[in-house]
């Protein structure tokens, strides 16, 4: 305690010495040390919207689960959430802590595993920076030091210490400054010697990674591969056998009281057969280089897992001005993460085409893979009525197929339940909202889009912001009201010049000559075969269709009982009557349009 408050920042160490070691480690490296990496002030855009004082509960929250999972991974050897998570829900309560000073920490008394081992010296552990522009930041802040670049791997931290060339001790990496005994498991390790040469310093303090040994691990193929879980589980054994320790490797990525420089401390590394450290420490200059590297491990093969990399100075402190927290001489910047905490902002539902009610929930922005994620899908509503996410929870993201958020589960859920308006699902179906209603905006709006994509008329460059702006300005009450629109209307509207409106009017006009079938897909069809469709317009009039039974229907392959009844009740349906009437009425119009035009040339 004496020493961590002897080196503490001076603003800081009033505060950090006067609390637990266990809180003021965790409230240090969740709060300030992930304000400091990041290095600038808050801004309107980044601050939830809400006061503090709706959000003290929720930070209270996460900031108690935190310290479970702290407790679990430090203590216990057991991760129990992925480092994206982890990490999200670090950034989020620093956020929250910047946004809004008067939020406070409440006191949590975490469970201190017995057989403790005090550090010789502390692990500070390593600032992880958010993207490439944060980590160029990072490196224009040490002019004139020399960087050194290595893979994060991804394994257990273990600090050894030598006496007279004997391992005397092997600690976990606890909270820094404690941690557990593993002295008598390292002995079985094959990877960690027991002794090192004659030749080496009286007292070696070496600090590393155990890892779960892989053949030719590729980063961006495997992923992490449950191997610091594996590590993790075999040194929370009571025991270890020589076969398990083999399973196990030594990655030295610090010698705190070894030389000055990083060639001459890599060297005597070397010599003494820590060569893995010595063939992935290269020596790096701009944020190019970086990248370079992180991208190179990412995608070739090495014998650990890694989840991303770390830069540091070679001219670092001494070992004894090291603290129990991130030091500004190093950083980490880590693989885009696969999975994130959020938290939801807001709940809003969306009416599709055919009836389906999605729920989609708001986020406070989190960076999940390379993106920004501010909205994610909740599902249907069913489903959401399953899931109940609801504003104020904060819940575990995952990224499907590399690029879509998905919900994973909720990690807190907000007390108490906030109230929400769901919409009444019993309202909309494949056939509701054919014209515009009051309630019926958002299908309708959903009908005109699938009209006029490539699915329906494809009408090239009319998209769902062309339909909002027709139906806002009240041109558009029917699925097939934009057909009598003419250019000196469209021209009326903001911002929609002549060349716009003449565009337009082209592509509607574009729908005269496509096929019947296509028209019946644009205005909602039911699907069924291409080959049934075609082969029933050839032999059968559209207003046959309207006569049709359900029997009818199922003489054609592909046409079960369910689907049969729907394309009854489709042609049936009064509006899509009325619509077929017209569009009949209108090929009429043109045919004898045509012919008066040939007579009249003859």
């Amino acid at each position: 305690m004496l020493a961590f408050c002897r080196f503490s920042r001076r603003a800081l160490s009033l505060l950090l010495c006067s609390i637990p070691h266990f809180s003021r480690r965790w409230l240090l490296q969740g709060l300030v040390a992930y304000a400091l990496a990041m290095g600038t002030p808050a801004s309107a855009s980044t601050c939830p919207q809400q006061p503090p004082e709706t959000l003290q509960e929720d930070y209270q929250a996460l900031n108690a689960q935190l310290a479970r999972w702290d407790q679990a991974y430090y203590h216990q050897g057991q991760r129990l959430v992925d480092d994206g998570t982890y990490d999200s829900a670090k950034r989020q309560l620093a956020r929250w802590a910047r946004c809004f000073p008067s939020l406070t920490v409440s006191h949590i008394t975490l469970h201190e595993p017995s057989g403790s081992q005090r550090q010789p010296i502390p692990q500070t552990g390593v600032n992880k920076l958010s993207d490439r522009a944060a980590v160029a930041h990072w490196i224009t802040q040490q002019t004139n030091h020399p960087l050194w670049i290595q893979p994060k791997v991804d394994g257990v931290a273990v600090t050894l210490m030598y006496r007279k060339s004997h391992l005397v001790a092997a600690i976990s990496r606890g909270d820094g400054l404690e941690g557990q005994d593993w002295l008598a498991k390292a002995s079985h390790i094959a990877a960690i010697p027991l002794q090192l040469p004659d030749t080496a310093p009286s007292r070696v303090i070496l600090q590393g990674e155990l890892y779960a040994r892989r053949d030719a691990h590729t980063q961006s193929r495997d992923g992490l591969d449950g191997a610091r879980a594996r590590v993790a589980g075999l040194m929370a054994r009571d025991s270890l056998t020589d076969r398990q320790g083999e399973e196990i490797g030594l990655y030295v990525w610090a010698w705190p009281d070894g030389p000055a420089t990083m060639p001459a401390r890599l060297a005597m590394l070397a010599d003494w057969g820590f060569d893995e450290v010595a063939d992935t420490t290269h020596a790096v200059t701009t944020p190019e280089d970086v990248a370079r590297w992180r991208d190179y491990w990412y995608d070739h093969a090495l014998p650990f897992a890694t989840d991303g990399i770390v830069v540091k100075r070679g001219d670092r402190p001494d070992g004894n001005e090291w603290e129990a927290s991130p030091p500004d001489w190093a950083m980490a910047w880590k693989y885009p993460a696969q999975q994130a905490i959020a938290h939801i902002d807001a709940l809003d539902f969306t009416v599709g085409r055919t009836g389906r009610i999605t729920a989609v929930a708001t986020l406070t922005p989190v960076m999940l893979g390379d993106k920004r994620i501010t909205h994610v899908s909740l599902g249907s509503l069913p489903h959401w009525r399953t899931t109940d996410v609801r504003p104020g929870d904060q819940v575990r993201l995952r990224l499907a197929g590399l690029t879509i958020p998905q919900l994973q589960d909720v990690i807190i859920r907000k007390r108490p339940r906030p109230p929400v308006a769901a919409p009444d699902a019993d309202r909309y179906d494949r056939l509701s909202c054919l014209r515009l209603t009051p309630k019926c905006r958002e299908q309708f709006l959903a009908r005109l889009e699938w009209l006029g994509s490539e699915n329906g008329l494809d009408f090239e460059g009319i998209g769902p912001a062309t339909w909002r702006q027709l139906v806002d300005a009240g041109l558009i009450e029917g699925l097939l009201d934009w057909r009598t629109l003419d250019s000196r209307t469209l021209e009326k509207l903001p911002g929609v010049g002549t060349k716009t409106a003449h565009d337009w009017r082209a592509r509607f006009a574009t729908a005269d000559k496509r096929s019947p079938h296509r028209w019946l897909r644009a205005l909602g069809l039911p699907a069924i075969p291409q080959d049934a469709l075609e082969a029933i317009l050839a032999e059968h009039d559209i207003r046959e269709l309207t006569r049709w039974a359900p029997s009818d229907w199922q003489r054609y392959s592909g046409i079960g009982e369910t689907r049969a009844k729907q394309l009854e009740e489709f042609f049936h349906h009064p509006e899509i009557r009325r619509l077929l009437r017209s569009l009949h009425k209108d090929r009429i119009s043109r045919e004898e349009g045509t012919t008066e035009t040939v007579n009249d040339a003859r």
